[in-house]
């Protein structure tokens, strides 16, 4: 046994603090960015925020709306291979491979539907792949990473999750391209109360990209994305401060028209489901029953429905552009440079949070 004496950092231990700048506007800042990638040839451009690839918001509806943003859809593992046929084929066939993930784990019945998806050339229609499994300590992911690589060359590899910096570097290095960093941190995980497991999410950001980034070669260099835990736009902005090269959150993207689970009323008020894939509720529904040897990691809630979700688009966009204003950054590049975090004990003033009428 051993302890790690130096403090440990999340979203809500620090603020940014603000330097002079030369913006004269919001306008001026520049979200989109473009990557290059250590083993895939293929070269990214868009804005590099994505939805958790989770049931209730990586969905085919939201990356019909997110794709015209040159944001991400990550979808959820439940798709069949005949929901994948419909959604890319007919008149409304979706046709943006750059803004969709195509995820799966490390099972037998994965590798399986991955077969399937290749007989019918379905992967054709994804640039990215994520292998998603909540813990990316396991040998076996990482050989499962190396396997991929060989069979898929040219698309984009994600894998994870993980929180440190070895295993980060060794995950790029066995062939994927981008790193998923976060174990516990998002609302409708409950591994760190359940295990006991974790690591405060800026510090794993900081950390895992500093570490990936420094892997690089003539053609491009290692990625990370930062996997939960932000709250409120002000959290992903600082994911991004903290050398982030991707955003990816769940809870945001929920209860919107657009979004997966059931609509539900209660009490007279609409409302959406939102739960955790490792949920009772995730593995009752699409595996029938929680395993023996299980224990539910995750929760079930119900999220007040909230519309459309480009207003919350423009919300979110907008008050990254802003935090560009305030530390100076006239693009995404350049909000790691530009930033100082401030350790704090308190952020927000929360006093009229119980009269706040929504408009």
């Amino acid at each position: 046994m051993r302890i790690i004496e130096q403090i440990k950092l999340d979203y809500d231990d620090v603020l940014l603090r603000p330097k002079r700048s030369t913006l004269n506007s919001r306008k001026e800042v520049n979200l989109e960015r473009t990557f290059k990638f250590y083993h895939s040839p293929k070269v990214w451009t868009g804005i590099p925020i994505m939805t958790a690839n989770m049931a209730t918001c990586g969905t085919f509806e939201m990356a019909r709306v997110l794709a015209p943003y040159k944001m991400i859809t990550t979808f959820h593992k439940y798709y069949t291979v005949e929901d994948y046929k419909k959604f890319f084929s007919g008149k409304n066939a979706f046709k943006n491979p750059d803004y969709i993930v195509y995820t799966m784990g490390i099972r037998p019945e994965d590798m399986k539907k991955l077969k399937d998806m290749q007989k019918m050339k379905l992967m054709d229609n994804f640039s990215f792949i994520c292998i998603d499994i909540p813990n990316g300590y396991v040998d076996r992911l990482l050989k499962v990473v190396a396997e991929m690589r060989k069979n898929f060359p040219k698309h984009i590899i994600i894998a994870g999750n993980v929180v440190t910096n070895e295993i980060s570097e060794e995950l790029i290095l066995q062939g994927a391209d981008i790193v998923k960093v976060g174990i516990g941190p998002g609302s409708a995980c409950t591994t760190r109360r359940m295990t006991g497991v974790g690591y405060p999410q800026l510090s794993a950001v900081i950390e895992c990209s500093d570490a990936v980034h420094g892997i690089s070669n003539d053609q491009g260099c290692g990625h990370v994305i930062a996997d939960g835990g932000q709250r409120f736009p002000s959290c992903v902005a600082k994911a991004f401060c903290a050398g982030a090269d991707f955003n990816m959150f769940g809870a945001m993207f929920s209860g919107f028209e657009q979004s997966g689970g059931e609509t539900v009323e209660k009490d007279g008020k609409k409302y959406k489901e939102y739960f955790g894939s490792s949920s009772n509720h995730a593995m009752t529904e699409y595996y029938g029953k929680k395993e023996a040897h299980r224990a539910s990691e995750g929760r079930y809630a119900l999220i007040p429905y909230k519309g459309d979700i480009n207003i919350f688009l423009q919300d979110l966009l907008g008050s990254l552009r802003s935090t560009g204003t305030y530390i100076g950054a006239r693009n995404m590049k350049e909000f790691p440079r530009r930033a100082t975090f401030v350790r704090v004990n308190r952020q927000l003033t929360t006093y009229l949070e119980a009269f706040d009428q929504g408009k």
